[in-house]
């Protein structure tokens, strides 16, 4: 079912906006070039706020776990981009050797093209959720049409393989635009970036990925890594594969626990 969408506030002032700029020019055309000049500022802050991936000007956006989860020092470790046959097997080892759970947003073509893999992560304790179809590189640039096809298609490429559809999405490498809410809305689904992230499909630094997201971690944290299009190591190794049995050592040295984000949100 269809949850209500609540235009946000910056939406709701950039119709006035508009609509103020259009009743300016109509009752006084000499002033079109003011008009215009706000119209152009308000697409700024927009495109803006959209290029940000935590930003919430647009909508909704989780980037932390609510507070009864921080309180019982849980953190979601969520893990973009696969499934990977060479490499979320290995993800699901290091995994279950640490008793910790993840969240994988994955790819809708992925996952029904490795279905077999997506139910063993599910029969593992892992949790399934939407990052679209075809992972798009110009997502933030479609339009209402193509972005909730991407999305929808998702959605039924993941319930076929799983018996679950989605209840969160991540848009691909965050970006958005201010189409998405209504759509999303629509899907009910809930938008989820982040609140650390090490940039682990450009950086191949074991080290420095791992720092990215061991500074200033936190109970409540939501960490970012990837399994598919993780960058390489200088030995060829992906690098989530190097940084994440670190990261769970460090993850219980500090009594921190890794679930998923229906267990952390459903507690709340």
């Amino acid at each position: 079912m269809p949850r209500a969408w609540q235009p946000a506030a910056a939406i709701k002032a950039s119709v006035a906006l508009h609509a103020g700029a259009a009743a300016a020019i109509a009752i006084e055309p000499a002033l079109w070039p003011q008009a215009l000049a706000a119209v152009a500022a308000n697409h700024g802050v927009l495109t803006a706020a959209g290029l940000w991936p935590r930003s919430t000007l647009l909508g909704p956006n989780i980037t932390r776990l609510p507070a009864a989860a921080a309180a019982r020092k849980e953190i979601a470790l969520t893990i973009d981009d696969g499934p990977d046959p060479e490499v979320t097997p290995r993800v699901l080892d290091l995994l279950d050797a640490a008793g910790a759970r993840a969240t994988f947003f994955c790819i809708g073509e992925q996952v029904t093209r490795h279905a077999a893999l997506v139910r063993e992560m599910v029969a593992r304790g892992h949790q399934i959720e939407n990052h679209s179809q075809h992972h798009p590189t110009m997502f933030a640039a479609l339009g209402p049409r193509r972005m909730r096809r991407e999305i929808a298609a998702a959605q039924e490429s993941i319930a076929a393989a799983t018996g679950r559809a989605p209840c969160f999405f991540r848009a691909v490498a965050g970006l958005r635009n201010p189409l998405l809410e209504p759509i999303l809305a629509g899907l009910d689904l809930q938008l989820i970036s982040w609140t650390r992230r090490p940039f682990d499909t450009r950086c191949g630094d074991p080290v420095r990925v791992f720092e990215r997201l061991v500074r200033g971690l936190a109970a409540g944290d939501i960490l970012l890594l990837h399994d598919g299009h993780a960058a390489r190591t200088p030995a060829g190794q992906p690098v989530i594969l190097e940084v994440l049995p670190r990261l769970l050592a460090a993850l219980r040295d500090v009594g921190l626990q890794s679930v998923t984000l229906a267990t952390a949100l459903d507690h709340d």
